[in-house]
């Protein structure tokens, strides 16, 4: 992000955002880059916009039987304090926070996810 100091721009790093190591479904987050793609955003800012939506909810349903056998090493970042309540959702439901993930996909809302440039916002 940018930040406007004494009438100049400075580049700095958002503090708010944590970086995060998970393990997901191949077919799922081939189905995110694309949704991504199309929607000129990143991956990170989906499972965001999916994160808020579930916990909004406050219910899971998630049968670990069924659990994807395709999963593949994903490395993104997430606002600290949602990954934190996201992992907390996780426990308390006695699930894994990849668990989490992949059902929060279905919790997207497109329309409200951020656009791809909010990194290169200008912040006063």
């Amino acid at each position: 992000m940018w930040k406007l100091v004494n009438g100049r721009l400075v580049q700095t790093t958002d503090e708010s955002r944590c970086r995060y190591k998970t393990r997901v479904s191949r077919a799922i987050l081939e189905e995110l880059k694309e949704l991504a793609q199309t929607n000129h955003t990143h991956v990170g800012y989906l499972l965001e916009n999916g994160y808020m939506n579930l916990l909004a909810t406050g219910v899971i349903t998630y049968d670990k039987k069924s659990r994807p056998k395709d999963r593949v090493e994903f490395r993104t970042t997430c606002d600290a304090e949602l990954l934190e309540e996201v992992r907390l959702f996780a426990k308390r439901h006695q699930l894994n926070l990849n668990d989490v993930m992949e059902a929060s996909v279905a919790y997207i809302e497109v329309e409200d996810v951020k656009d791809g440039d909010w990194r290169y916002r200008i912040e006063m």
